[in-house]
């Protein structure tokens, strides 16, 4: 159930990543990070019943427990998505106040102006 969900955020985020607006494109930014994140989750494994603590005198984590890196990389691509998010967030208020529009096209040229 979870592959089936992460791979729906992809194809929604690659939807909404080929659209002109603006602010889909910041969506499409959020469900791809999110799905990322979802990635990386079911790579790491389900929820397991042991914590992943290493006793002083073992050498490696006791059988059945949790692995830290899927983690520690799950902290990370939150970090780095909610810093892409609010950069394109930013960079489409700009866009919108200095273009009026959200779209990232420029607008068509019409025929009178292309005949003065």
């Amino acid at each position: 159930m979870l592959a089936i969900t992460a791979g729906g955020l992809f194809a929604t985020a690659a939807y909404l990543l080929l659209s002109r607006s603006a602010v889909r494109l910041v969506l499409g930014l959020v469900l791809l990070s999110h799905a990322a994140l979802l990635s990386i989750f079911i790579a790491g494994g389900l929820v397991r019943a042991n914590p992943p603590l290493v006793p002083e005198h073992a050498l490696a984590p006791p059988p059945g427990a949790a692995d830290a890196v899927p983690q520690a990389l799950m902290l990370t691509a939150i970090v780095i998505s909610f810093g892409i998010t609010a950069f394109a967030a930013v960079l489409v208020q700009r866009l919108v106040s200095a273009t009026g529009r959200d779209e990232s096209d420029p607008p068509a040229s019409s025929d009178a102006e292309d005949a003065a």
